[in-house]
């Protein structure tokens, strides 16, 4: 079997989702027999390599910005057009090319990701651009690849795709054993008397609700903000201005083992996310055994179902943040317990990667519909 996982950056995961997923989900698949191949961006020609057993393709990036990414994604379409059996794109913001393969036989796969062209951060253009990529995926792709049942029953609804419908899941990296306090003791925070929230500065992350809602209490535990706070817009502003003895922004941190012993020494974690599927942060924080507090969506209820609690606006916030800081710490820590056996029984990557394995199989050799894990039988 024969797969070309593209739209990420590369590997090895330096940078997000798509990235770490690719890095995850091709080096298992490849471990259980198939070729795999990730392609790569190269600031100048590139020649073939590999990482373990798979194979990494590099394609120029022809310039920054939007339209850059683009004819990344378009030249990577039309370099995978013949020698695979399946070809799987990460985002549909260039599904108009998921064409090209399709032209030569190849069988093309496309993760929906989240709801993008909700996000603020795009313009009137963008907006308009990645709502209509998100119709052509549904037209385009052999097969539309979800990483939330919610989701997928949200974009079926308005979309009523051709493509047949599969969900799979995203994994979430378990944290058992205590990472060193070190890195808090360098920011000058103690273990467990912190609540943390770690995100983009986006309106739909909830983050001025969020920052207000912590601010505005009279004592308790400081909320520690990461996040990229360089775009100093007046929205940017608002949220800035919220900061106080009870809200500290770290701007953005990089390092894994500074934001691994940030997570899993937190008191609480607070998770705003409200327009995407499975979002990786918090599954991370289900791995770290967080106390989660969570904005209630039917994304984040379906991830998290009862092993966390959820808010609805900054008043309701600021409820449960002193119910949180209140409760005994036994309780708090049974919740977070529960998180975390559910990241490792429902998200772990070698679970996602059997889905994903035996999804390729039925693809590539027709195997019968019996053969696939549930979520892809009840999808579609």
């Amino acid at each position: 079997m024969r797969i070309a996982i593209l739209g990420s950056r590369g590997i090895p995961a330096r940078y997000g989702g798509f990235e770490t997923f690719a890095e995850e989900i091709a080096l298992r698949l490849s471990a259980q027999g198939a070729e795999v191949t990730v392609f790569c961006e190269a600031t100048k020609g590139g020649r073939s390599m590999r990482l373990g057993r798979v194979r990494l393709e590099y394609v120029r990036v022809p310039g920054r910005g939007p339209l850059g990414r683009m004819l990344y994604e378009v030249g990577s379409l039309f370099r995978a057009r013949k020698g695979y059996d399946v070809v799987y794109m990460l985002g549909y913001g260039s599904s108009f090319a998921c064409w090209i393969p399709r032209l030569f036989g190849r069988r093309v796969w496309i993760n929906m990701d989240g709801l993008e062209w909700r996000r603020s951060k795009w313009g009137w253009f963008a907006r308009t651009w990645l709502k209509a990529m998100e119709g052509i995926a549904c037209k385009a792709a052999h097969r539309l690849v979800f990483d939330n049942q919610a989701l997928a029953d949200e974009v079926q609804t308005r979309r009523n795709p051709s493509a047949s419908i599969s969900v799979l899941a995203y994994g979430a990296p378990l944290v058992v054993k205590a990472p060193s306090v070190e890195p808090l003791r360098a920011l000058g925070l103690e273990a467990g008397r912190y609540h943390l929230m770690v995100c983009r500065f986006e309106p739909e992350n909830h983050v001025l609700e969020i920052v207000r809602a912590a601010a505005n209490r009279t004592g308790g535990a400081p909320l520690i903000v990461v996040s990229n706070t360089s775009q100093n817009n007046a929205w940017q502003k608002r949220v800035m201005a919220q900061a106080c003895p009870l809200v500290r922004f770290l701007g953005p941190v990089y390092d894994p083992e500074v934001l691994r012993s940030l997570r899993f020494h937190s008191q609480l974690y607070l998770h705003g996310h409200s327009v995407g599927g499975t979002n990786p942060s918090l599954l991370e924080a289900m791995g770290c055994g967080n106390y989660i507090l969570a904005h209630d969506n039917p994304f984040n209820r379906e991830v998290l179902e009862s092993m966390g609690r959820y808010f609805v606006d900054e008043e309701d916030l600021g409820q449960q943040l002193h119910a949180a800081e209140q409760a005994p710490e036994r309780q708090r820590r049974m919740i977070g317990d529960g998180a975390r056996d559910r990241a490792m029984n429902h998200y772990s990557w070698d679970r996602v990667a059997k889905g994903y394995h035996e999804l390729l199989v039925h693809e590539v050799y027709r195997t019968p519909r019996s053969t696939l894990p549930e979520s892809n039988k009840a999808a579609g």
